[in-house]
Order: structure tokens, then C-alpha cells, then sequence
């Protein structure tokens, strides 16, 4: 949950390292958040058919955007790689795949390109 709020906190910052921890529980809790509000949703009727989403699960996914994407960048960045690489999802399918591959390979040791080693107490 820590992790979680560290990304809320750090709400529009693409700038330094992510690590696995910080990413992997913020997409984790990012779902239960999201399910939980689907959730909600069909049980007060609020889920639109035609739109697809729900009211609630709707604004949360539009607030989540930027917090998503700016840890993904992060994440890349600890892999030593651009953050551009997050424009992999635009593809269906192949693009998301390849994009979590690359999300959960190891961290680069010691400072790259992108900064030092992510603090994993800092949150």
C-alpha cells in the first residue's frame, strides 16, 4: 500500500528510477481499486452498457492515467530504457505483452543513465 501512495504522491514525476516493488504493487493495488469500483458501479447501477464502464471505475481510470504512465517511465528508466517505450501499449496486444516483459526484467546495478538506484524505503 505504501508504494501505492508513493506513486499518488509523486503524481506527474517521470524524472528517476522506479523499482520493481514500487511498480509491481502499485499496478497490483491500482486493479483492487479499479475491481472494487466495478463493482461498486453495478451494484448502484451506475455501469453504463454502451460506454462500457462504469461512472466511478471511469473517473478513477481518468485520475490513475498520468500516475500509471509516469511509474511505468520510471520503471523503464531502472531498466535503462526510455520511457518512449511505454508507447508500446498503443498496440493491442503484441505492444502490452512486450511492454510488461520489459517492465519486469531486473533493474540495472549502480547509477545509469537515468539516475541512481531507486531507495526501496523511500516511500
Amino acid at each position: 500500500m505504501k508504494w501505492y501512495l508513493h506513486c499518488w504522491r509523486h503524481y506527474a514525476d517521470a524524472d528517476g528510477r522506479a523499482g520493481r516493488p514500487e511498480f509491481w504493487y502499485f499496478t497490483l493495488f491500482h486493479a483492487l481499486v479499479l475491481l472494487s469500483l466495478v463493482i461498486i458501479d453495478n451494484l448502484l447501477g451506475l455501469f453504463g452498457p454502451t460506454v462500457g464502464i462504469g461512472v466511478l471505475s471511469g473517473i478513477y481510470m481518468v485520475a490513475a492515467a498520468i500516475p500509471s504512465i509516469c511509474v511505468g517511465v520510471r520503471r523503464l528508466h531502472d531498466t535503462n530504457r526510455s520511457g518512449w517505450w511505454v508507447l508500446l501499449s498503443i498496440l493491442p496486444y503484441i505492444g502490452a505483452l512486450i511492454l510488461y516483459i520489459l517492465l519486469a526484467l531486473r533493474s540495472t546495478d549502480g547509477e545509469n543513465d537515468y539516475g541512481g538506484e531507486p531507495n526501496p524505503s523511500a516511500a
